[in-house]
């Protein structure tokens, strides 16, 4: 395999993920605005009987894929891009899954959960010379499914739109869930790409105009609040990180006056306008007129989620050591508790803590710092995709869980993701300059 392609084949892995996802829902026919329905046993879910083999055949790709990426790192004696990175992964993986699964108050065992841990180890050495094909590859993958997805609104809209949602900032317009598993995920997805798109443009200029059009175009009808939050935050940061460097000298220059100038004339007029706000405007009273509005009320209550959390709670403190186990939020435990909607604790630390127990969560703590500092350690390197995407996920993570291990769905696209592009940058320091190509990331290398 490695002599057809002597980068290997792992930048197929996150295009497969992508597919699964997408061939659940056309197989499925689903009505979007009655998957809530549906998870509360009011309407009967369907799935397509061909489903379970197009999943076998998927996770079969991906397991004999990351397999032959991992033999053939060790067969060439390759070293490890970043030991600790490695250490933590597994570290993490033993605590939030193998633990649990094994001491849990309600143990549960099962082949899938070993996918994660199997598919992780393959990113966790991908070189800089992979990295480019990953990029592009998922990058491409993602803006395929934001096109099927705006192309089936006309097509078929009950698969696509949520024309039953009344908890966002825009009254009256569906959500579009395109064919993502939920518009959550939808808003993720499309995050992701435009970062993609950004970290690495098309290479036909003409391109990259609509393909901004459309991620940004599915970003804000998708609805993901915390979507939105996510992507401006990464985009001041790849901002800061692709041309921090250079306004700061340009503002040291003594030939760039009339730059510094601009600079100081552009802050002042942010800093007058911002006292003005504040001055001559009621923020207090309308602050807390909002948050007498519903909208307001579901800002303060995360739309709900902080019953679910308070549950997550009182399942740690009944098993404060090694979690519930695999099987908290499962259909079982949503009847007993009669919140259909609560498909994990929507908070990464909570679900982690209440799944796997304080052991659980210690090891996610550390390996978040590890994430972190390799992030900012590796940012100039990325061109900034590395602290992006760890913020996207550090945003996520306040209501979702983008850092579980069990098995592999869409939430692990981005961390996977994440995992790829710290391993890629660490790798430059372990290989030879001269066999490495440059601007993998639009920028220097």
């Amino acid at each position: 395999m490695r002599y057809l392609r002597p980068t290997g084949y792992l930048n197929w892995v996150l295009p497969a993920m992508i597919v699964l996802a997408a061939a659940e829902v056309l197989l499925s026919g689903r009505d979007l605005s009655m998957v809530y329905a549906e998870l509360a046993g009011v309407v009967e879910a369907t799935r397509h009987p061909a489903m379970p083999w197009v999943q076998r055949a998927v996770t079969l790709v991906l397991l004999l894929v990351s397999i032959e990426r991992i033999v053939h790192h060790f067969i060439e004696h390759q070293p490890v891009p970043s030991m600790p990175l490695l250490v933590a992964y597994v570290l993490y993986w033993l605590a939030s899954v193998a633990t649990p699964a094994l001491f849990g108050a309600h143990p549960l065992l099962g082949h899938e959960y070993t996918y994660s841990l199997i598919i992780g180890l393959a990113a966790l050495l991908v070189t800089t010379e992979e990295i480019t094909d990953i990029v592009d590859t998922a990058r491409d993958a993602l803006f395929v499914l934001m096109l099927v997805s705006v192309a089936l609104v006309p097509l078929w809209p009950t698969l696509v739109l949520d024309s039953s949602y009344t908890q966002g900032l825009l009254p009256g317009v569906p959500r579009l869930g395109g064919v993502a598993t939920h518009p959550v995920a939808m808003g993720m997805f499309a995050q992701t790409g435009l970062l993609l798109l950004w970290a690495r443009p098309y290479l036909h200029g003409w391109l990259n105009l609509p393909a901004w059009a459309l991620g940004l175009g599915v970003l804000f009808f998708a609805q993901s609040k915390a979507a939105w939050v996510a992507f401006v935050l990464c985009s001041f940061i790849l901002i800061a990180v692709r041309h921090g460097p250079s306004a700061w000298r340009r503002l040291g220059d003594p030939r760039e006056g009339s730059f510094g100038i601009l600079l100081c004339l552009g802050g002042l007029v942010f800093g007058a306008a911002l006292l003005g706000v504040v001055l001559f405007t009621n923020l207090g009273g309308e602050f807390s007129d909002f948050l007498n509005t519903q909208q307001g009320a579901q800002l303060m209550t995360m739309t709900g989620r902080d019953q679910i959390w308070a549950i997550a709670m009182e399942e740690w403190q009944a098993s404060p050591i090694f979690g519930y186990g695999p099987g908290l939020f499962d259909d079982d435990f949503r009847q007993s508790i009669a919140m259909p909607n609560a498909t994990n604790a929507h908070n990464q630390f909570l679900d982690t803590l209440a799944r796997s127990g304080v052991v659980g969560a210690s090891c996610l703590v550390i390996y978040a710092g590890v994430l972190l500092v390799l992030s900012l350690m590796y940012a100039r390197r990325t061109g900034g995709l590395s602290l992006a995407l760890f913020v996207a996920l550090a945003v996520r993570s306040v209501s979702e869980v983008p850092l579980s291990l069990f098995g592999y769905s869409t939430e692990f696209f981005a961390h996977l993701l994440l995992v790829a592009t710290l391993a890629a940058g660490a790798s430059v320091r372990v290989q030879a300059t001269a066999a490495r190509p440059r601007g993998a990331y639009g920028v220097p290398a």
